[in-house]
């Protein structure tokens, strides 16, 4: 049959436009390139960025570094301000975990089912409740609890920092363009990069901890509190100004209300984003669940580490369900909230259990209700060492794969970035970035790109983009295709949920030790790492995006006789264009986040740096590196995304 044709909305760009000026564009760029390009070859001849236009940072960071240990435990500053921050966390989250522990687990379950059951209905209150028992069934339950408290501490820290920065990035334009380029850092930069300025000034425990949990997972929160505060429907707005309500009164009963459902889902991402850090944060004395999770994994003990991991889990798809529900106003089974218990109900039969606990001497978890795991899951490992790593007939072994990808895919990507010479890397950069935006932002993709070559890592840098680039293609290849049939069929997606959960939660020192037992030490299990780390994002958002292309759409294209691939391929896939470079643009972000734990299992480059700096003490090292893992993160971001997008911002 005939091709096809997808009606465009008002004001969107034909085609063929977008083509000739991309073409023109490329042009432009090329005619530039013609007069740069030789004067740069002959200036600095060779592919490694020039020597001359490198700025070492070693020294005013060592000396800020020296600084700080000489003065934190005399200077005011310290003294009065980070002294008294430190202070009021560490009371916090030890209220709050005495708190859980006189509840005992009684009472912590009971509160945790008739919360669930209160917003979200009686299946999830059975979910939670079994949630709950696991942990303590798992050996984990005052683990757990610790991890618990800090978590509790540091979202609430995180809400109030990010609803505040996005309360102002919603109110004023010119505090959101100020903040953009804030939130960016702060969600791309690597936890290991701030972990050694923060542990600088708190030192080594829980203030330190929850301070860069807060820094990782504020800015989601106010990003999305932005969103909806901007978003509000103007025409109520309009009403409730033309009543006479002040600012502050069209704040409070109008902007806030109408963003509840960004505000809610912003509450789900910190909580997620803050949970992922539990064994990060655990490097710098944590203590709990991470704690567990790391020291089993310095002894290569998976079993433990995944006795330790699978709270961690449940914790989070508890919580995303809970908040979740909450959102959307109604319970996993429909049930209105009017059926569901009270609060003051609630917190009575909570204070009940807790009290018959404590008065039958049951608060602890009882030692003969655990269940050990680790044995059978090292067993497992072990078979899995043994007899998947080599010698598998017909197909090879894990090992045989994972060389195979280093030479064919790794080696091949890397040569060529480091054979290209820098200045037609910045070139390729501004094409790129220019084909698909403004000026602006070819300026900014190039302006990141160079930055590096600045900082003096232009080859570690390198190398890391090679494994970016292949971890990202391998994700998009694997997430869209998942993606597609996870939109298609209703039980392929039922099927997905629990396995995406599982994958977006576990905390990714937990899959990293399988990962290096199937597939080595070196870049290839790094990339795997980082697979399975940003896979599950893309495939929700992709599938998300093709369930809400019109339906109109879709009946029209049926109507005309289209097959299923056809209303794929020329009705769906492009209507969801906006939701696939999210999900590429996704990708990108969550790769370059494993960057760092890619460096501990044989990845190197900037990943390595990182790791090393914080390991050592060494602020230069560590930040220098971080720094450029953020600038490929803007180059990527400014390369991946149309500047459609930002357009509209500025409108």
């Amino acid at each position: 049959m005939a091709t096809l044709t997808v009606p465009t909305s008002a004001g969107t760009t034909e085609p063929g436009l977008l083509k000739s000026r991309a073409a023109g564009k490329l042009l432009l760029l090329g005619l530039v390139a013609a007069v740069l390009a030789p004067w740069a070859a002959s200036q600095w001849p060779g592919a490694a960025w020039p020597h001359e236009l490198t700025v070492s940072l070693a020294k005013p960071l060592a000396s800020a570094s020296n600084w700080v240990i000489d003065n934190r435990d005399s200077h005011p500053l310290f003294l009065y301000f980070f002294g008294y921050i430190s202070n009021a966390v560490v009371l916090s989250v030890r209220a709050v975990y005495l708190t859980l522990l006189a509840a005992g687990w009684t009472g912590v379950t009971v509160l945790g089912a008739l919360v669930a059951w209160r917003v979200a209905g009686v299946r999830l209150a059975a979910g939670t409740a079994v949630a709950l028992l696991s942990c303590g069934a798992l050996g984990m339950w005052v683990p757990t609890m610790q991890t618990l408290a800090l978590m509790v501490v540091a979202v609430l820290a995180s809400v109030l920092v990010g609803a505040l920065l996005g309360l102002a990035a919603g109110l004023s334009d010119r505090l959101n363009r100020a903040l953009r380029p804030v939130l960016d850092t702060m969600q791309v930069l690597p936890a290991f990069a701030y972990l050694l300025p923060v542990v600088l000034v708190f030192g080594i425990g829980v203030p330190a901890a929850v301070l860069a949990t807060v820094v990782y997972a504020a800015p989601p929160m106010a990003r999305l509190t932005a969103l909806g505060l901007r978003g509000a429907d103007p025409e109520v707005l309009e009403a409730v100004e033309s009543l006479g309500a002040t600012r502050r009164q069209r704040l409070l009963t109008a902007r806030i209300p109408l963003a509840r459902g960004e505000l809610l889902l912003g509450l789900n991402q910190t909580i997620m984003m803050a949970l992922s850090m539990a064994v990060i944060a655990s490097v710098i004395g944590a203590g709990g669940l991470g704690d567990r999770v790391y020291q089993a994994l310095a002894s290569v003990d998976v079993g433990a580490a995944l006795a330790a991991g699978i709270p961690i889990v449940l914790l989070a798809i508890v919580l995303d369900r809970v908040t979740a529900a909450a959102g959307a106003g109604a319970g996993a089974t429909g049930e209105p909230r009017t059926r569901a218990i009270g609060w003051p109900y609630a917190l009575a039969v909570t204070v009940a259990a807790a009290l018959a606990a404590r008065l039958l001497g049951r608060l602890d978890w009882p030692a003969g209700w655990t269940l050990n795991i680790a044995e059978p899951v090292n067993r497992a490992v072990d078979w899995m060492t043994g007899h998947l790593y080599s010698g598998v007939p017909v197909v090879g072994g894990t090992a045989d794969w994972a060389g195979h990808f280093t030479t064919w895919v790794l080696d091949p990507v890397r040569s060529g970035l480091l054979w290209l010479p820098w200045w037609s890397v910045l070139l390729i950069v501004a094409a790129l970035a220019w084909s698909i935006g403004t000026w602006r932002t070819a300026l900014t993709a190039v302006l990141a790109m160079a930055a590096i070559g600045v900082l003096g890592v232009w080859g570690p840098a390198l190398d890391t983009l090679s494994q970016v680039l292949a971890a990202v293609a391998v994700t998009l290849v694997l997430g869209f295709a998942t993606g597609i049939a996870a939109a298609r069929s209703d039980r392929v997606e039922r099927a997905l949920r629990p396995v995406l959960d599982v994958f977006q939660t576990m905390p990714q020192f937990v899959y990293l030790i399988p990962v290096v037992a199937l597939f080595g030490v070196g870049r290839a299990p790094a990339v795997a790492a980082a697979v399975v780390y940003a896979l599950p994002a893309v495939v929700r958002i992709t599938a998300q995006g093709l369930r809400q292309v019109d339906p109109a759409a879709l009946e029209s294209a049926r109507s005309l006789g289209a097959t299923g691939r056809q209303q794929l391929w020329q009705v769906q896939l492009p209507l969801a264009r906006r939701s696939l470079l999210l999900a590429l643009n996704q990708g990108v972000v969550l790769v370059l986040a494993v960057v760092i734990i890619g460096g501990l299992v044989g990845g190197g480059a900037l990943g390595y740096n990182v790791a090393f700096g914080l390991a050592q003490g060494d602020l230069a090292t560590g930040l220098v590196a971080g720094a450029a893992i953020v600038c490929l993160g803007l180059m990527l971001d400014r390369v991946t995304q149309p500047t459609e997008r930002r357009a509209k911002k500025g409108a």
